[in-house]
Order: structure tokens, then C-alpha cells, then sequence
């Protein structure tokens, strides 16, 4: 048991550093951007139908339009992400791919043609989707009691995936939505197989003697 709560307080102390470092990024390129007269989210933004532009899906999420519109996705970004990443980096940084390329191939194929789009809140409605879902497939007490809360917590933010704010890409709100629900199904723990039941004495061959000796010493 103290070795689960250690492993989860590393897990935890790296979530934190991770998501603190992503804001410091963002806002660094937020005051570049602003600098610029937001020529950075106008180049670096996804562009439709463009398949030269197609790797400004992973540009873009760090990219906004106006200081109003980096403050709103800030804090849902950082709370999210780290309630995304604090059971381990490695599902984490798996769950952000499967977001990033599932709210843009849907952003790039669906919105308006010569449309830019930039903003981080695709990513903050797939880890909203990673969470809550997670929370309800994986079989961890933890995992479920923050599902739960965040989906309390956040379920006034869904009605983001319809088309009823203009100006805001609500079909980025639903392809993120839709890769962390996809990311939590595929990333879902799975219970440890079961060892299969001795049927009879079969004839041990020299080759697979050799591997469970060499498994006995630990090789």
C-alpha cells in the first residue's frame, strides 16, 4: 500500500510540473502572438482543407486570438490535464495525441473553407471526455470519484459542442470530446489474464525447460 501512495505522488509531482510547464509555454507564446498583432495564430493556426497545413493541428492548441480567449481555457486546461496525467505520463501524453489529431482532422474536414482556427479548449474538452469516462471504465475508486465530480463540476461546458456561440469552433470542442473518449476506452486498464488450468502432463521439450529456468533466475 505505501508503495501504491508513493508511485501516486510521483505520478502526481510529474502531472503538476507537466501541466505547470505547458501553461508557462502557452502564455510565453501568447505575449509572442499578442506582440505580433496575432500573426502567430493566423500562420501557425490549422487552415481547412489544406493538406499542406495539416501539422498545424499540433500548433494550434497552443495558439489563441485574444487575451480573453487564452484566460478562459487556462484554467480548465491545467485542471483537466493534470486530473488526465496524474495516474501516469505515459497514458497522458498517448491521450493528448488522440485528442490533437481527433479534433483536428475534424476541424480540418468539417469547418468553413479558409477558415484559421487556434485555442487550446479542443484539448480541454477531450480530457474532460478522458476523465469522466476513464472514471466509469476503469476499476480504480479514485479514478471514479473525479469522474464523477468533474462531470458535475463541468457538465455546464458541453453545451460548447453545439453550434450555438458564433465565432467559437464548437466542431474542435467535439472532435476533442471525441478523442478523449475514444483515448479512455483504448487506454482502459484491463484486468491481469488469469493463468490458464493444468490440463495434464504433457512432455516438457528442452527449449521450453531452458526458458523457465532462465525466468526462475530472473534473465
Amino acid at each position: 500500500m505505501a508503495a501504491k501512495f508513493a508511485q501516486l505522488f510521483a505520478d502526481s509531482r510529474r502531472a503538476l510540473l507537466t501541466m505547470l510547464g505547458i501553461q508557462a509555454v502557452i502564455w510565453s507564446v501568447q505575449v509572442l502572438n499578442w506582440l505580433d498583432d496575432y500573426g502567430l495564430s493566423r500562420e501557425f493556426g490549422l487552415r481547412t482543407e489544406q493538406v499542406g497545413d495539416l501539422p498545424e493541428m499540433f500548433t494550434s492548441p497552443f495558439l489563441h486570438f485574444s487575451w480573453s480567449h487564452i484566460e478562459a481555457n487556462s484554467w480548465p486546461l491545467f485542471v483537466l490535464g493534470f486530473l488526465s496525467a496524474y495516474r501516469g505520463m505515459r497514458k497522458f501524453l498517448l491521450a493528448s495525441l488522440v485528442i490533437v489529431v481527433s479534433g483536428g482532422l475534424l476541424v480540418w474536414l468539417l469547418e468553413s473553407p479558409n477558415t484559421v482556427t487556434a485555442g487550446a479548449s479542443g484539448m480541454v474538452y477531450g480530457y474532460l471526455g478522458y476523465v469522466v469516462l476513464r472514471g466509469l471504465l476503469d476499476r480504480n475508486v479514485l479514478d471514479a470519484v473525479v469522474g464523477i465530480v468533474v462531470a458535475v463540476v463541468y457538465s455546464t461546458i458541453l453545451i460548447g459542442v453545439l453550434p450555438v456561440t458564433p465565432g467559437v469552433s464548437w466542431l474542435g470542442h467535439l472532435g476533442g470530446l471525441i478523442g478523449g473518449l475514444a483515448a479512455a476506452v483504448l487506454l482502459r486498464d484491463r484486468p491481469a489474464a488469469k493463468p490458464a488450468a493444468p490440463q495434464g502432463t504433457a512432455p516438457t521439450s528442452p527449449g521450453s525447460a531452458l526458458l523457465k529456468q532462465l525466468d526462475e533466475l530472473g534473465l
